[in-house]
């Protein structure tokens, strides 16, 4: 059995939209930018060495959930259709899937890359062979109404790796109000979120002993060199990790050691740092379940199951419409 591969992006999508994040991004007091752009193949290869360091959790506690609770959690949602979203490698899915497998389980996967969600899929069915998938090249920001309106019964969503965090209160809310509107009766949300702990826990999450999160940071600006012209020199930026206590979310940063001047070759585009100046390259926001309860209540979810890792640092949450 082979998949099926849609795509909904135009081709240009992953350059035009790198554009306008820097042209918005960089132009913005503070500046900061997504962190999407993070994963070139380099940047891709540092993350998956970042989740085995001993500092950061959240991969291996999420993945402990799942391995103990997938079939508590695939119980509960009497789903026969998995949807992913921002599928990446699929590696949680094929936990997922193994309680979910029946004779008309269909997995979706929803990625804007094409090659992960090819390699994803490949992978899948090999080692599920009955299974039917479907790869959806997409932004969810923007298509999650066209991805979600497929007209079957039964839908668990799945939203995993604490990527909610990586979303402004606002965005959270829109992309919570498009999951609903997605839902069906019968239908589920399954949210993995990171939840609040010492600042003396979570700092070394995101800048640990060993320097692979900085040099994961600091990536982003030769990525910035690759693709659009820049002449960033990294050597001119350090690394920072910030607990903002008021957001109750990590802050990952570069920040200029001198006065500077950073041209894009191909935007036509020159950008200032000042000393000391910086650059927010990612937010991780960290929950608590009441305030899970309360964001999601707010567009129209109930909560139907919460389970968390051992040392009760990261969640996984089953969601309703009501």
């Amino acid at each position: 059995m082979d998949y099926r591969f849609t795509d909904l992006l135009p081709e240009d999508f992953t350059d035009e939209a790198l554009r306008d994040d820097v042209r918005r991004g960089l132009a913005a007091t503070p500046k900061s930018l997504p962190p999407k752009w993070f994963y070139d193949k380099t940047g891709s290869e540092l993350f998956e060495e970042i989740t085995r360091l001993p500092e950061y959790y959240p991969t291996r506690s999420e993945r402990a959930i799942l391995m103990r609770d997938a079939s508590a959690i695939a119980g509960r949602s009497g789903a026969r259709h998995l949807v992913e979203l921002g599928s990446g490698s699929a590696e949680k899915a094929t936990i997922l899937l193994a309680p979910l497998l029946g004779d008309e389980t269909v997995y979706t996967a929803v990625d804007v890359s094409e090659s992960a969600l090819r390699g994803a899929a490949a992978d899948l069915l090999v080692t599920y062979p009955g299974l039917r998938v479907e790869a959806v090249r997409a932004d969810f920001e923007q298509h999650l109404t066209q991805v979600l309106r497929d007209g079957r019964d039964r839908k668990l969503v799945a939203f995993l790796g604490g990527t909610i965090g990586n979303l402004t209160p606002h965005q959270r809310g829109g992309f919570l109000r498009a999951v609903r509107e997605g839902l069906g009766e019968g239908d589920s949300f399954l949210l993995g979120a990171d939840l609040v702990k010492s600042p003396a826990e979570l700092v070394p999450a995101y800048d640990d002993a060993a320097g692979v999160t900085a040099a994961f940071d600091l990536n982003l600006l030769q990525v910035l060199n690759d693709r659009l012209g820049a002449d960033f020199d990294a050597r001119a930026f350090e690394h920072r990790a910030v607990w903002n206590g008021e957001q109750e979310w990590i802050e990952m940063r570069l920040r200029a050691r001198d006065d500077l001047v950073v041209r894009f070759g191909h935007l036509d585009l020159t950008v200032a740092f000042a000393r000391g100046e910086e650059l927010r390259t990612e937010i991780s926001a960290k929950f608590t379940r009441a305030r899970l309860e309360n964001e999601l209540g707010q567009q129209g979810f109930g909560n139907d199951g919460w389970w968390t890792d051992p040392d009760g640092r990261f969640s996984l949450s089953l969601w309703r419409p009501v």
